[in-house]
């Protein structure tokens, strides 16, 4: 069944050679990689990963395991636990449509032979899932300019415009509701890409029914050729360079239909995204200890430029046809999908764990100390990451900041988030969990104070929107350096069989701890007086309290640093402790994320229904 790899030397110029060379090397790869040793060990003893070996693509279905069995026998009928699996099953990189296309060496980075054919995402039955965190990025970048600016438009209070700018990622505080359903209950036969397309199609209706219901345009405003002062119109850069001023159509939507449509369409792309992060952390298993990571980085760095790729293209489509293209955007881009979901692999009619049996899992899992300890220390951090609520309508009303000015700013902050994935991904990766938190944290909390500077009207002989520029920006960088360590970590969490509930649950942690910190900004707004009338009075003094006292806070969060494991090592001997399997340790972790994520949706909602601090 192992047949030999022979290439025609009228289809490659170095013939035989090449040949008995790659021969060669994927013979050395059958009999003696331990990766494919250890899949076997994992296919005899039934942990879950017969699921994801599988031959080429017209088998598929023909070799998927039958309802209710797992392991190497259901996969390979005619072979034992112990049997050779086909090099070609495992990974072999000429079994793929460009082997025609690209040479050896390249499709050995496209398709690498040491790793297992499930974690190779260019797979046409892997492709949805990088597609899946492409389009996620896309739709953030695409969306993020939008609601930077339009609330403002639309005359929304501080309160609202910072609850409008995360209320589409609100519906992230339920996925541990969307990974435990997906987990429990089939629809049409899979738990996974059935609901990634009914995800998308209620991204896509929420900004149909925006579109429908709603008149996005702009009605321009003669001022007579002077300045305008009237903040509640909204001024743009002309074809001409000109500033052109514009306020609302008669039929514009209230901040209360904008909120519910953006909820709406938060909903949708986050379900989309729990299910690709379920069968990522399903795949991430199968990876080999050497690049263990490389999986998650992969997908994060596919979300990262899409957002970082979209943002300036929705800006200069928002500045020059305004609001509504880019919403008419945001209604077709889901659509794209559905192909790659179609050709999506999983296996149908599975037999699935009890509610019960899942529950009895996840406590089992939140009552280790490898669990709630360092989930403990990621929820106090990102708590304490509180911003300033007043911030961008100081630089608006008082620097006189632009409106594409402000999604420059933007623009530039996910640049850098994506700059810092990457960062991660080949440099910082080698280092330890503790020092990135400590060697980030204190560079926050440097640029964080240089806001001070800019509020005192010191700025080096900088211009304001230069300074401010690198005050905001260089978070993100720092932001996104930190990102990926918890995402990983929270993989190696996962409990075999639940990996959707238990991942979904881990970064729910992290979600509700971030919405936690955003209300907070919002009431810090009731301590100082930070109001856009007593800011353009000359009254700054509030602005330059709140703006120390978040940045403290924010660095207030390395005083828990210790609880952060170093290593995966680390993190394996916390299973192992004596504390391991504390019930008062999970029923905390529980009741702490489950009233976090209760008091963020409910202050939320006030500040969108009655204004909040105004």
């Amino acid at each position: 069944e192992t047949q030999p790899l022979s290439l025609s030397p009228s289809k490659n110029p170095n013939g035989a050679t090449e040949s008995r060379m790659i021969q060669a090397f994927e013979t050395d790869l059958l009999h003696n990689s331990p990766v494919v040793a250890e899949q076997q060990q994992r296919d005899g003893d039934g942990s879950g990963a017969g699921g994801y070996l599988y031959s080429d693509e017209a088998d598929l279905e023909a070799t998927s395991p039958r309802k209710g069995s797992t392991g190497a026998d259901t996969m390979y009928p005619s072979l034992s636990p112990t049997a050779v699996i086909p090099y070609h099953d495992h990974s072999s990189p000429h079994y793929t449509a460009f082997s025609k296309i690209f040479p050896y060496f390249i499709l050995r980075r496209l398709f690498p032979p040491e790793e297992p054919r499930a974690v190779q995402l260019l797979r046409k039955e892997n492709l949805a899932i990088p597609m899946c965190y492409l389009l996620v990025g896309i739709m953030q970048g695409l969306s993020g300019p939008f609601i930077n600016v339009y609330p403002l438009f639309l005359g929304a209070t501080e309160a609202q415009q910072v609850t409008i700018s995360s209320i589409k990622s609100l519906p992230a505080l339920f996925k541990l509701g969307f990974g435990f359903w997906s987990d429990n209950v089939l629809l049409w036969g899979y738990r996974r890409k059935s609901y990634m397309l009914l995800g998308w199609i209620m991204t896509s209706v929420s900004m149909i029914c925006l579109l429908t219901f709603s008149d996005l345009s702009r009605v321009p405003v003669d001022n007579g050729g002077g300045n305008n002062n009237n903040n509640d119109d909204y001024y743009a850069n002309g074809n001409d360079g000109n500033n052109v001023f514009y306020t609302p159509a008669e039929n514009s939507p209230s901040v209360t239909f904008l909120s519910a449509m953006l909820l709406m369409f938060g909903t949708g792309f986050w379900f989309a995204d729990v299910m690709g992060d379920s069968l990522v952390a399903e795949k991430a298993k199968l990876e080999p200890e050497e690049t263990r990571g490389h999986l998650q980085s992969t997908c994060y760095s596919c979300r990262f430029f899409g957002l970082m790729i979209t943002a300036p293209i929705s800006t200069v489509l928002y500045s020059t046809y305004g609001p509504e293209l880019v919403i008419k955007l945001l209604a077709f881009f889901p659509w794209v999908m559905v192909p790659f979901i179609y050709n999506l692999w999983e296996r149908k009619d599975i037999e699935i764990k009890s509610t019960k049996d899942q529950c009895s899992e996840i406590w089992r899992t939140v009552c280790s100390r490898a669990v709630w300890q360092p989930m403990g220390f990621v929820y106090i951090y990102n708590v304490l990451q509180v911003g300033n609520a007043a911030w961008r309508e100081y630089l608006r009303s008082i620097l006189k900041f632009t409106d594409a000015q402000l999604n420059i700013m933007l623009i530039v902050a996910y640049v850098l988030l994506y700059v810092g994935v990457i960062a991660y991904k080949y440099y910082f990766i080698k280092w330890s969990w503790r020092t990135i938190y400590v060697f980030t944290t204190s560079l926050n909390a440097v640029f964080s104070g240089l806001q001070v500077l800019l509020i005192q009207g010191i700025t080096f002989g900088l211009s304001p929107f230069v300074f401010a520029l690198g005050d905001d920006i260089f978070a993100d960088f720092l932001g996104g350096i930190q990102f990926l360590p918890t995402t990983i970590m929270m993989v190696h969490l996962c409990p075999a069989g639940s990996e959707g509930a238990a991942y979904a649950m881990f970064t729910t942690v992290n979600n509700c701890a971030s919405g936690l910190a955003s209300v907070l900004s919002t009431e810090l707004l009731r301590i100082w007086d930070v109001s856009k009338e007593t800011m353009l009075s000359g009254d700054l003094s509030g602005m330059t309290k709140l703006t120390i006292f978040t940045t403290i806070l924010q660095t207030s969060g390395l005083l828990f640093v210790k609880l952060l494991p170093h290593t995966k090592d680390d993190l394996a001997k916390l299973h192992a402790d004596n504390y391991s399997g504390s019930r008062i340790g999970g029923f905390i972790f529980l009741a702490i994320t489950l009233s976090s994520i209760l008091s963020a949706i409910l202050i939320g909602l006030k500040n969108i229904i009655t204004g909040g601090a105004s």
